[in-house]
């Protein structure tokens, strides 16, 4: 079904049906993607108060074939929150709607709008002594709406999941303006398919999210951190195995960290101390989180020794205090940074089995030394096989020297990951990035189910049109 934009007609109209203020004049802030790859354009900002705001917005957008693209924090790195060509759309900013409306330290379950900050959820449940575990690099301004609808990672992943995993009930609104209230607090429901995980992940395609319950966890009071030099990927999962048969489900966190990182970190942000003189080709940082009557200073200085018994690891810096301990960490979380400073040549999203890390990491830069000279950036979160393999040009060279490589170097690693039975969509979503890769690996007949799914749910196709399928 044709599309038809947000003109000033329509505008006028659903404006009329909303309270003052709900609709506003185009914004350039609603129209960025944080890498520059994409440009939006709007016909109208829609910032709604209330879940029944929403409802009218889109019964409206579907009565008259109009596209909504959902905004969250605009913190997306795959173009999902921008709308680049076709009849004008509705921006939908949820912004207004960020209240945390209970937090209950008995049932373990947070209830907040789909506007909420990330950082906000984290002080809300600290406040009653609780962990919501979420944790990624855009925390200060991502909303847990875009979370949900893009499925967030981060470095948590290992102990306690995906986004999904932390969600017990969501409101949404559907397409056509019905509001599904399934803001369940169960843990337990077997009453037939699981709307809930439809949603998630579907990246605004299927309705927009409103309202979202979610677990909290016993806050661990007593961590443990170190960064330990590795031989190589391979050493490095050897070292997963060890440390969590010594700490089991106390590793919060296992991240691979290569030395071409630390190096981007020397070049780029030079005021970040880094705990080595001269980097390690390979490292691991590993985070343990126990309680108050643990020690886990002594189970990481154990873990350590253990390690280098076993020929694991070579050397490493072990966190004495917390100040040391968030050190270590600002040097992971501003990896990404850097990697913006040094600027890439194609950057690479992908999980894969475990025991396939090592091979796919070798095989991928010896193809793509066939390719061209580049620097590669491997790191991320190894102990659930999430990787981030990124490409770099040569020190004194841009990457606007390698565009006409850009395509052959994606188009290599993201077959190798197929090859490796991988996924080339971890945690970033698909967005308008990856819809020719979904097309290309994805098998046949669950391409065919989403289809189906995105027809049922969306059949004038009004949401997020060109998200995970082309438009």
């Amino acid at each position: 079904m044709a599309l038809s934009p947000a003109n000033p007609a329509f505008v006028e109209k659903l404006s009329a049906c909303l309270p003052a203020d709900t609709i506003r004049p185009v914004e350039a802030k609603y129209l960025q993607e944080m890498r520059g790859k994409w440009h939006g354009k709007a016909g109208c900002i829609a910032l709604p108060r209330t879940t029944a705001d929403v409802s009218t917005i889109l019964s409206n957008a579907s009565e008259a074939c109009v596209p909504v693209v959902p905004y969250g924090g605009g913190t997306g790195l795959v173009g999902g929150q921008v709308y680049p060509q076709g009849p004008d759309p509705i921006v939908l900013s949820l912004e207004r709607m960020n209240a945390i409306t209970s937090v209950d330290p008995i049932e373990n379950v947070i209830v907040a709008e789909a506007g909420a900050i990330l950082d906000n959820l984290h002080a809300a449940a600290e406040a009653e002594n609780r962990l919501f575990p979420l944790s990624i690099a855009s925390s200060g301004s991502a909303q847990i709406g875009g979370n949900l609808a893009t499925n967030a990672g981060g470095v948590n992943v290992l102990r306690y999941g995906n986004t999904r995993d932390l969600c017990l009930g969501l409101e949404a609104v559907l397409p056509d303006g019905r509001i599904w209230n399934g803001l369940s607090r169960l843990r337990k429901d077997n009453t037939g398919y699981d709307l809930k995980n439809l949603l998630i992940g579907s990246e605004g395609s299927l309705g927009v999210i409103t309202k979202a319950s979610l677990k909290l966890f016993a806050r661990p009071s007593n961590f443990g951190t170190a960064m330990l030099v590795v031989k190589g990927p391979a050493a490095a999962l050897d070292l997963l195995a060890l440390v969590r048969e010594k700490a089991g489900e106390a590793v919060s966190a296992f991240e691979l960290i290569h030395a071409n990182g630390l190096h981007f970190l020397a070049e780029t942000m030079p005021q970040i101390t880094l705990p080595f003189n001269n980097p390690p080709e390979w490292s691991a940082l590993i985070d343990l989180g126990l309680s108050a009557d643990q020690n886990a200073q002594s189970l990481i200085e154990a873990i350590f020794n253990d390690a280098h018994e076993a020929g694991l690891v070579s050397d490493g810096v072990v966190a004495s205090s917390e100040a040391q301990r968030q050190a270590l960490w600002t040097v992971r979380e501003s990896i990404p940074n850097a990697n913006r400073a040094v600027g890439s040549i194609a950057s690479h999203d992908v999980s894969l089995p475990l025991r396939s890390l090592p091979d796919f990491i070798d095989v991928s830069i010896k193809a793509l030394a066939a390719i061209g000279d580049m620097r590669i950036n491997c790191f991320g979160h190894l102990g659930d096989g999430n990787l981030h393999f990124n490409v770099f040009p040569l020190v004194g060279k841009n990457r606007d020297t390698y565009s006409d490589l850009r395509d052959a170097i994606t188009k290599c690693v993201h077959d190798l990951v197929h090859n490796f039975e991988g996924s080339v969509s971890a945690e970033h979503g698909i967005g308008r990035a990856k819809t020719s890769d979904l097309a290309r690996y994805k098998d046949p007949v669950a391409l065919a189910l989403m289809t189906d799914i995105k027809k049922t749910f969306d059949p004038k196709g009004i949401m997020n049109p060109g998200v995970i399928f082309p438009v």
